[in-house]
């Protein structure tokens, strides 16, 4: 559960890419549908071709996504975007969600963090919801991926990762996810600064790869709060890399 299209693609593709290998059912899900991304284009022009270019994005690993049609720059913790949240989760039934840390460089990330947490505490919740509770509803595993650049805003320091997930294998289906979002490099060139948007994305997960030992890496933090579970299932599922296995630190 991401802010905005590409987001999903940048921060946490390659790990989705592996689950999708692994046979899980992949869902990309937005807050926000796109519609400040452009210099140019009106509102709902940019969001038709960013609903497009995230079909495609999700499409291109076997996966499905998913847009709540909130604006950017939007994004609030409230109770009708709660419910939207709330209800999505009903329908998906996710047992592991990845989304924005609770620190991030936008406050649109920073309220889906609150939002996708919410949301995972009480889908499985019965009155939660008028959708029905499907079978095997439960508090799912959440983890809360980088925040941009990896540094959190407020001090500036690297957020050291609970887990680190070696995409080095993934590295071009990952570029060729994030290359369904072509809006995008216009727009980060004008805006942002940034020129190469796949290459920005690949010299991270080239830091992170440093620290994992391998060529590219993704890093999480997981939420261990009451009631979620304890067990670090990423890790089991792919062959995560501690901080402590590498003997570095971020």
């Amino acid at each position: 559960m991401m802010a905005h299209p590409d987001d999903a693609e940048i921060f946490c593709g390659g790990t989705l890419i592996r689950l999708a290998e692994l046979g899980w059912q992949v869902h990309l899900a937005t807050a926000a549908r796109g519609d400040c991304g452009s210099m140019d284009l009106s509102r709902e022009e940019i969001a038709r071709i960013r609903y497009d270019e995230g079909v495609a994005a999700a499409k291109s690993i076997g996966g499905t996504y998913h847009c709540l049609g909130l604006s950017d720059l939007n994004v609030i913790f409230d109770a009708n975007s709660n419910r939207l949240v709330i209800d999505l989760f009903r329908q998906v039934n996710p047992s592991l969600v990845i989304t924005h840390p609770r620190n991030d460089y936008m406050l649109d990330h920073e309220q889906t963090h609150l939002l996708a947490r919410s949301a995972c505490f009480a889908y499985s919740v019965p009155n939660a919801s008028e959708l029905p509770l499907l079978a095997g509803a439960v508090t799912p595993y959440l983890y809360y991926a980088d925040p941009l650049e990896g540094c959190d805003p407020y001090t500036g320091q690297w957020v050291e990762p609970s887990v680190l997930i070696d995409i080095s294998q993934q590295i071009q289906a990952k570029s060729d996810m994030l290359a369904c979002h072509a809006s995008q490099r216009e727009w980060l060139r004008e805006h942002h600064g940034m020129d190469h948007y796949i290459h920005s994305m690949q010299h991270h997960g080239q830091i992170r790869g440093k620290l994992a030992g391998c060529a590219y890496a993704e890093a999480f933090v997981q939420h261990r709060g009451h009631p979620y579970p304890q067990d670090d299932l990423l890790s089991e599922l792919l062959g995560g890399i501690h901080t402590t296995d590498t003997g570095e630190k971020a």
